[in-house]
């Protein structure tokens, strides 16, 4: 193999000459590699050896580093370097060579199944990839070659030492052929000749496992073995002699793990559920490791339970459809069934004392979705049978959901803590679906158990078990309509009886409050019962989050029956925010309630409380105003800014959060005169100008101004109409002195809601064209450092052309400049700003006939932008937006389609462009299909999906596969 050296061909040896690449240099490169302790030259040892992995050079240093001299080290490398020419590379070894290099590979891989065994197992991943790509014409029975070659007698190699170094082979093979870069016709021709060579395969690993004299290493090397051949599809009557002879091996502990992972991955495979009788002898095998199972619960033994759990649930979950079609085995799988409950239910606390109960969860979806899926009568016959079972897995759900005892739950560490979290989180939704089975017979029977617990007086109960029921409810309540319940009014009534001693029990009684906050709207008489919980809990920092969102569901699904609560609702929430008692996020969500609450008053009495609530802010502001800018006095800014944010996001007198629900439900007349939010917005503006004056270089404190107007406007809609005139001024000046993405954002609500209405078209007129040429400005200082005012200024101009095209007549709008701004943009590298610049041109372009300054540029420079688009689609811009510039192209097809015509064809007569990949066949084509499809973009951008990979040297290869 050494004249390899002068072949040609091996691709990707950079830019280091080649005579680099000796036996010396290689070993000096990994010295570096492993023991440099400075982190730039390993890592450039690291690129170094990339290189010389690829290189011609490599099939030459590859066999002198495994000579038995060499640390292990650097054999490791030569072996890895020999898979990857073999593997990547093999259009270049001669088909006369082919004999050598197999026997060569054999030679080493009998040497060093008695030396190093990592080097062994990368040899025998090169032996595999070798024949992978010589099967099936150059080599048609590789593997039982492979078998013969390594049962000789006469190898120096003792018999165990070989046995080892062939199951080795025998098992990167199939693990190989999944990770191969076989073209696909080739792919399906080895996996066929694959699944011949089995017959090679199985009868020797039956024997070496059934053999009592066979080692624990070679049995447990024979189980991997065999879950490796499985995963290829293999029959599973093929299967059966091992699988059984693997269940076998579940008693001895030292073959424990490999056998689960051969029986599983066995098990588990697409094709299996073809062999309905194979699937029925393995019932009686799985059932009978019952009592090892209960053995290992017994003993604390986790991963013996998890095991056993994990060959259940494949059979169970993989087949569940295929053995219920069995109807005569009904109790067989039934028992299997009950033996995976038991899985659910196994004793102790997830994640500490056990972590098999989670795997059966996806079991019980599985399981119901095949029963409802029968016809009626066998459904029917299968509910009779399943619906105890089902109800027995809620009371499993619900007991495996129970908190700790508060001690114990004092020693879990936080990560155990989060764990637990998330289990109850796939509980919730276990309950959630399995409603669907059982129906409203489910929270009666949630109910009755609540009643009895908290109603009988013989034995005290404990707060887990209540804490755990009422989850149950709150996990159907949160996602199913419960209004037609019979039992939520009982429900209701149970609540205020329970003692609450613990966090986590008032937790769940307030997250269940606010799950029965829509049948709270249908039943108001209902409110006064639980509404004093939620106001009291308010008060309890560990309760902040459930007693906050419980009470914003309740004021924005029951605020119309509210009025009579609102002052005590507003006097404790006021309590709580002045004492700081809530997290920033918390207080934000308490002002959302509250805007809720307040919009369903009366005018007076909304400005009454709004001047109770906001009056103690705006003192503590105007304070802040006076004080020189420092860190901490921003925070509270930002803070007093927010909460008047999210305040005005839900105060909407006008009811538009009603109007989908139909005027019968719209209780209050819509007020007259000045909106309250307005008002309030009005005696502020001073405040919030001064405010700017001294922050406008701190993008956050502008943006949560910004914020104030942009809910606001978003809420109010017309009736901010009185603000529009001196708040175009604020932004002007604001954005003339410092730019930010949030004042163009703003800008860009404003032109949504306003533009249209002449009465407000000349100030947003004068603020577009003012923001346009302070941007422009921008461009020409350099964009590049702000992608965030790019990306909102784009996104401005298509609002402008979609709601208020007139804005581009104006003479004071250079157009021209916007034009070729917005295809400079289209080169950014941030994806955001790219999608919004091509979102601009698929607004304007429509517009060439209706607006003339439109029609002119695309006219004059309309040539430079299908430039940069078919330089982005070329190569120069990522992948993922090729949607957004064939959005482009079908508009310039669409609407200028006699300029596109010409320029298509001058741009692509440019050799090498837009990639030197594509041949002047491939552009020619490529410009009729663009031309010829005017009607449909999904055409389109599948042309331009074809056409990038082309351009890219990806068209036909792996990297194409999911795009």
């Amino acid at each position: 193999m050494e004249r390899r050296e002068e072949q040609p061909g091996a691709a990707g040896a950079g830019a280091a000459p080649a005579l680099d690449f000796t036996v010396e240099n290689v070993e000096k490169a990994l010295h570096q590699l492993y023991y440099d302790p400075n982190i730039e030259n390993k890592n450039l040892a690291q690129k170094w050896l990339m290189q010389a992995q690829v290189s011609p050079q490599a099939w030459h240093f590859s066999w002198q580093l495994l000579q038995p001299d060499k640390v292990p080290e650097i054999q490791y490398f030569g072996a890895s370097a020999l898979h990857i020419k073999i593997s990547r590379y093999w259009s270049d070894i001669p088909t006369d060579q082919y004999e050598s290099l197999k026997a060569q590979l054999f030679t080493q891989i009998t040497r060093f199944a008695s030396g190093s065994k990592i080097v062994l197992t990368r040899l025998c991943v090169a032996l595999a990839s070798l024949a992978l790509s010589m099967m099936p014409d150059a080599w048609p029975c590789a593997v039982a070659d492979m078998v013969r070659l390594f049962q000789a007698e006469d190898s120096p190699v003792d018999g165990q030492g070989r046995c080892l170094a062939l199951l080795e082979l025998l098992t990167v093979l199939p693990e190989e052929f999944q990770t191969s870069r076989l073209p696909q016709y080739r792919k399906s021709l080895v996996r066929a000749s694959l699944a011949v060579e089995c017959g090679a395969v199985f009868p020797l690993l039956e024997q070496l496992l059934q053999q009592p004299s066979s080692p624990s290493c070679v049995r447990q090397k024979v189980l991997k073995c065999f879950s490796s051949w499985v995963q290829l599809e293999v029959p599973l009557q093929d299967c059966e002699a091992l699988i059984q002879a693997a269940f076998s091996a579940l008693q001895d502990s030292e073959l424990f793990d490999s056998s689960v992972e051969a029986i599983v991955n066995a098990i588990s495979q697409p094709d299996a559920q073809r062999y309905v009788n194979t699937l029925l002898k393995l019932i009686p095998l799985v059932l009978g490791l019952q009592g090892q199972l209960r053995q290992a619960v017994q003993n604390g033994d986790m991963e013996t339970s998890h095991g056993i759990c994990r060959i259940a649930v494949a059979l169970g979950e993989n087949h569940s459809r295929a053995l219920l079609d069995q109807v005569e085995h009904w109790q067989s799988f039934l028992a299997l069934v009950n033996m995976i409950m038991f899985c659910t239910g196994i004793p102790g606390h997830f994640p500490v004392n056990e972590t098999t109960s989670s795997l059966t969860l996806t079991f019980w979806y599985t399981l119901q979705d095949d029963i409802l899926s029968f016809e009626a009568e066998k459904q029917a016959v299968y509910q009779q049978v399943y619906r105890p079972v089902y109800f027995q897995l809620v009371d499993v759900l619900l007991h495996k959901a129970q908190f700790p005892s508060d001690e114990e739950y004092g020693f879990w560490s936080s990560d155990e803590k989060e764990q637990f979290r998330i289990y109850r989180v796939d509980i919730s939704d276990t309950l959630m679906y399995v409603y669907e089975m059982l129906g409203a017979e489910l929270l009666s029977s949630l109910y009755d158990k609540l009643g009895r617990l908290l109603t009988s007086s013989e034995e005290p109960y404990s707060w887990q078990h209540t804490e755990a029921l009422l989850y149950g409810f709150q996990s159907i309540a949160e996602t199913i309509d419960v209004n037609y319940s019979d039992v939520v009014p009982g429900l209701i009534g149970l609540i205020p009886r329970i003692s609450i001693s613990n966090v986590q029990l008032a937790d769940t009684v307030m997250f269940t409050i606010g799950a029965l906050s829509e049948w709270l709207a249908d039943h108001p008489v209902m409110i006064n019962s639980v509404l004093p919980l939620v106001l009291h809990a308010l008060g309890n920092p560990e309760l902040s989050i459930s007693s906050v969102s419980t009470l914003k569901k309740i004021c924005r699904e029951c605020k119309y029956d509210l009025p009579p609560y609102a002052a005590n609702i507003v006097a404790v929430s006021q309590d709580v925010l002045m004492k700081q008692i809530h997290k920033t996020s918390q207080c934000m969500w308490l002002m959302q309630a509250l805007g809720f609450l307040l919009s369903a008053l009366q005018v007076e009495e909304i400005l009454k409380n709004l001047h109770s609530l906001i009056s103690p802010y705006i003192q503590q502001l105007e304070k802040l105003a006076e004080e020189i800018p420092n860190p901490s006095n921003k925070l509270a800014i930002v803070h007093i800014l927010g909460l008047l944010s999210n305040l005005f996001t839900t105060l909407d007198v006008s009811h538009h959060d009603d109007e989908h629900e139909g005027p019968e439900l719209r209780k209050l007349p819509v007020p007259q005169g000045p909106n309250p939010v307005v008002v309030v917005l009005q005696q502020v503006f001073q405040l919030i100008q001064k405010v700017l004056s001294k922050w406008l270089n701190d993008a956050q404190v502008v943006e949560a101004v910004c914020a104030i107007f942009e809910k606001s406007v978003k809420t109010l809609l017309d009736d901010f109409a009185p603000m529009v005139p001196q708040l175009c001024e604020m932004l002007g000046r604001m954005y003339s002195t410092i730019p930010q993405a949030s004042a163009l954002d703003l800008t860009r609500q404003l032109v949504h809601i306003f533009a249209h209405e002449p009465a407000h078209f000349p100030p947003i007129e004068a603020l577009f064209l003012l923001v346009t040429s302070v941007t422009l400005t921008l461009f020409q200082q350099g964009p590049r450092d702000h992608p965030d005012i790019v990306d909102s200024f784009m996104q401005l101009l298509a609002q402008a052309l979609k709601r208020k095209p007139d804005l581009f007549l104006c003479e004071r709008l250079d157009v021209k400049a916007v034009f070729q701004c917005a295809v400079l943009a289209l080169k950014f590298p941030e994806a955001p700003t790219v999608k919004a610049s091509c979102g601009f041109f698929t607004e304007l372009l429509p517009r060439c006939g209706e607006v003339e300054p439109v029609g002119k540029v695309v006219q004059e420079d309309g040539r430079m932008l299908l430039i940069a688009v078919l330089e982005a689609i070329g190569g120069q811009a990522s992948r993922s937006l090729m949607d957004c510039f064939a959005d482009i192209l079908f508009a310039l097809n669409k609407h200028c389609f006699s300029l596109l015509s010409v320029w298509i064809k001058e741009a692509l007569q440019s050799p090498g462009f837009p990639s030197a990949r594509l041949s002047p066949e491939q552009k020619d084509t490529f410009s009729q299909q663009i031309l010829r499809e005017r009607v449909n973009k999904r055409r389109v951008k599948e042309m331009v999906k074809e056409f990038t990979l082309l351009c890219r040297g990806l068209h036909g290869t792996d990297y194409t596969a999911d795009y």
